[in-house]
């Protein structure tokens, strides 16, 4: 247990360096970006495939279900790669704060988790509870004083509601790719990042935060 905590902090630790470097460099940012989506893809791909052959009667849906994803990862990819070539400095805010609040909904989430326990929030993911669904909005909204400054657009109620709704967005993203690795019986898209699985089961939140986080900023 120790040893794949060790590994989850590393790994963890590069994955912040990461979105460091990605707000601060653009090409970085263009580079993992693109990579990541790819990864991602071929992951949820294997993922899906493993299904089909599970539910061979369910083809037609889950096909539907495929393509509906892929082309949300080729819009959510296109979009970024605008956002990132635009230079515009508010989409880079709206799209750091979205992959933030996701990151500390997992990590919320996590924490209430052990500490608290509790009753179970469904079926589909039997390790998460009650209690870290609250955790994931608390960790969440913690962000809001660091970055209400930069989003000097809004106020602060309309920060807080946003925020929350990234919060509860990402917690669906969570529990849906939870509920596609259910059905295909596997514990981890991948083996690709050590002590956390694979990209996908990384940003399977951020991949619903991001459009929902940046298009809500931009509406309200």
């Amino acid at each position: 247990m120790g040893s794949n905590i060790k590994k989850r902090i590393i790994t963890s630790i590069f994955l912040i360096s990461l979105l460091s470097l990605m707000f601060f460099y653009t090409y970085i940012m263009l580079i993992s970006v693109i990579i990541i989506s790819i990864i991602a893809w071929i992951e949820f791909y294997a993922l899906i495939s493993k299904i089909f052959k599970k539910n061979e009667a369910k083809h037609k849906v889950l096909r539907f279900l495929y393509k509906a994803i892929s082309l949300l990862f080729l819009a959510i990819l296109v979009y970024l790669i605008f956002i990132i070539e635009s230079g515009h400095l508010n989409l880079k805010i709206y799209l750091l704060y979205s992959v933030l609040v996701a990151i500390m909904s997992d990590i919320g989430g996590l924490v209430f988790g052990k500490i608290f326990k509790g009753k179970k929030l469904t079926k589909i993911s039997p390790n998460k509870t009650i209690s870290g669904s609250i955790g994931s909005l608390i960790f969440s909204i913690f962000l809001i004083p660091f970055y209400q400054e930069s989003l000097f657009n809004e106020n602060l109620s309309i920060i807080f509601i946003i925020t929350i709704i990234i919060s509860i967005t990402s917690q669906l993203g969570d529990l849906f790719i939870s509920f596609l690795k259910r059905k295909a019986k596997v514990k981890d898209t991948s083996d690709i990042l050590p002590g956390h699985g694979g990209i996908l089961d990384r940003i399977d939140g951020i991949i619903f935060a991001i459009p929902v986080g940046i298009y809500l900023f931009i509406i309200i």
